[in-house]
């Protein structure tokens, strides 16, 4: 038995990592797995890119239906219409069960899931599969019976583009042997809540990482080599665009960091900021920052982790939070506030701070509640790296995942 991940990507953005991850997590244990993806970074020979002239047009069609939206919010938005030929590089492969990761923007056509024989697993990396288009709802419920009249399309119409894609949705989904994984509680929660998915049965399993490669470094060597200060605090923050995305919080840590700047800790802290080049008008953030522009290796990203004496995650909505449990990893604690994916990874008080959403306040002085009491931080330290072995290692995922896929081939 092995099984078919489907992703757009290999490698690149945390959507990504997570499928490579638990491919990876499978070879771990022993189990053969390959990748259909379309664009392949790595040099691994069970990676197969769908090479095709619809692939490449997926991307740019996608977007097509969203024209008419000129006022929308410039948020991904999926109508994933386009026609693929993803079902026949599967038919070719002829796995026993296929594990479908983030197919949007583009990549898998919605009518497409119904050409697949095998059953099918979908882990969900966002809101997507079960809204009309967007890819996190920002407090939106619509999708809890059917979308229309879409907020992040600035539409005053039911029968908008988003009731048409849900309405395309539950057409060709409705008859498919579907199993959900979601990576966090609150994940499942949501998929309980959705009409098209609240019927299926739902799994809740982490998403998964090298806990090899993502350790603690030695802090002076991290930071020689990311240039950053050996005598100063240092606060970290990234994403990817992490400071244009406004569901990361960007605006929220700003204010959060200003606040600090005014208490006695000001003149022994400084803010390292990855996944975003400095600005043209750099942003007031009370602080001196360090930015340290886009890195996509997993070396590169545990150096900045254990350079840094706590990560801050200020996330408005995220399916789980794959750089909190990177940070975990590598031995930093963990801000962020006390909702979505985030609450699965950090434990309030022990593994960092879970601020009351969304408290600019709350958030500060969790901030300041790390950072201000050594022997607390070493304890913190300590606790983050052991949460990360027990919880989000490569092989206890890919068990979870393997037992599941067994039951499913099995009935």
């Amino acid at each position: 038995m092995y099984p078919l991940i489907v992703s757009t990507s290999d490698m690149e953005g945390g959507a990504a990592r997570s499928a490579y991850r638990l491919h990876a997590g499978f070879q771990s244990i022993g189990v053969t797995s390959k990748m259909v993806v379309r664009a392949k970074l790595s040099q691994n020979k069970d990676v197969f890119v769908q090479r095709s002239a619809l692939t490449k047009l997926g991307p740019v069609m996608n977007n097509l239906p969203l024209r008419k939206y000129p006022n929308r919010d410039r948020t991904l938005f999926s109508s994933q219409w386009f026609p693929d030929a993803i079902a026949s590089s599967v038919q070719a492969i002829n796995p026993d069960i296929i594990n479908m990761h983030w197919i949007a923007n583009g990549f898998l056509r919605i009518e497409t899931l119904k050409l697949f024989k095998q059953p099918l697993v979908w882990t969900l990396q966002d809101m997507w599969p079960m809204t009309g288009g967007c890819h996190y709802s920002a407090g939106c419920d619509r999708y809890q019976e059917f979308c229309g009249n879409c907020p992040q399309l600035n539409s005053n119409c039911e029968q908008d583009l988003s009731r048409q894609i849900w309405q395309r949705k539950h057409q060709a989904w409705q008859s498919l042997n579907l199993t959900i994984v979601t990576p966090s509680h609150w994940m499942t929660q949501c998929v309980k809540a959705s009409a098209l998915f609240k019927n299926l049965r739902v799994e809740t399993i982490p998403f998964c990482l090298d806990t090899e490669i993502y350790r603690p470094h030695e802090k002076s060597i991290a930071r020689q080599v990311l240039n950053l200060p050996q005598d100063k605090k240092i606060i970290v923050f990234g994403a990817l665009a992490a400071t244009s995305d406004k569901r990361k919080g960007f605006d929220l840590l700003v204010d959060a960091l200003r606040k600090l700047s005014y208490t006695e800790m000001a003149a022994d802290v400084e803010v390292a900021v990855f996944g975003a080049s400095a600005p043209e008008k750099p942003i007031d953030l009370g602080f001196k920052v360090h930015y340290l522009g886009h890195f996509h290796d997993d070396l590169s990203l545990s150096l900045i982790y254990s350079a840094g004496d706590v990560m801050i995650v200020p996330s408005l909505q995220e399916s789980f939070g794959q750089t909190a449990s990177e940070a975990l990893a590598c031995g930093t604690p963990v801000a962020a506030f006390n909702a979505t994916g985030l609450m699965d990874i950090i434990d309030h008080q022990h593994t960092g701070y879970l601020a009351q959403p969304y408290s600019v306040e709350d958030l500060a002085q969790g901030i300041a509640w790390i950072l201000s009491d050594s022997d607390r931080l070493v304890n913190l330290v300590a606790n983050a790296r052991i949460k990360a072995i027990q919880k989000f290692s490569l092989h206890l995922q890919a068990e979870k995942y393997v037992r599941l896929f067994e039951d499913l081939v099995k009935n």
